[in-house]
């Protein structure tokens, strides 16, 4: 795996372009499975967390980054296999379920998991409703939530911008919020938002993100179908 080939090749390239703060970092445990659980404001964001990381980080990708065709397709897939991505169905069901699977094979091997709970990116730099998903990762696995705060990237890099621009960021990696292990069974609706909303609080107190308490995707949906109107 090229993870750390590119970490520290491209590096000094990022960190110079981005100028990261780091804060918390004695947060991420030094050993074992968790859930980096961060929001989300820009495509670099994925960028930015592994390069202040001292631990790897396995993320997921969507599917299409996985799927091209020819030599652009073929590099695409060979990137991302590369630094630790793996892709997800975000058509549902059981090929979404298939991409949790793979998640949480990961944090029971002792690795880091990094997750986006709004699911896309904010529309308009507030934080939005978190999916339970991060939840019922960490409590079938025992594994903790680092909650974890992305601040300034949006600025860097707008909706639709490819390159970013140069400028300063900051990463918080919050304190972990330790869970039991729980069978599948056994979970509940109810604990599972009540967890998701308790990481969602601590993500937008370090983040400084008003809170929308709706999913990010229905704006995205419901501002496209204004734009068609």
């Amino acid at each position: 795996m090229l993870y750390w080939f590119f970490v520290r090749l491209l590096g000094p390239l990022a960190r110079h372009r981005f100028n990261p703060t780091v804060k918390g970092l004695n947060n991420i445990p030094r050993k074992g499975g968790a859930i980096i659980a961060a929001n989300h404001l820009a495509v670099i964001d994925d960028g930015l967390l592994p390069l202040v990381s001292p631990r790897m980080i396995h993320f997921m990708g969507k599917a299409e980054y996985f799927e091209g065709k020819g030599i652009k397709g073929w590099f695409k897939k060979w990137w991302f296999t590369s630094v630790g991505v793996f892709p997800v169905d975000r058509s549902g069901g059981k090929k979404s379920l298939g991409a949790l699977e793979t998640a949480r094979k990961i944090l029971e091997d002792g690795h880091l998991f990094g997750i986006h709970p709004e699911g896309t990116r904010s529309p308009d730099g507030r934080l939005y409703r978190g999916h339970t998903g991060v939840a019922r990762l960490a409590l079938e696995t025992g594994c903790p939530i680092i909650p974890t705060a992305i601040i300034g990237t949006r600025d860097l890099q707008k909706p639709g911008q490819v390159i970013p621009g140069k400028g300063s960021t900051t990463v918080i990696f919050g304190k972990p919020i330790i869970v039991r292990k729980v069978a599948a069974d056994q979970l509940n609706h109810d604990e599972l938002r009540e967890l998701t909303d308790r990481m969602m609080r601590i993500i937008g107190e370090a983040s400084g993100q008003e809170y929308v308490d709706e999913y990010a995707q229905k704006v995205k949906q419901r501002l496209a179908a204004r734009s068609e109107g």
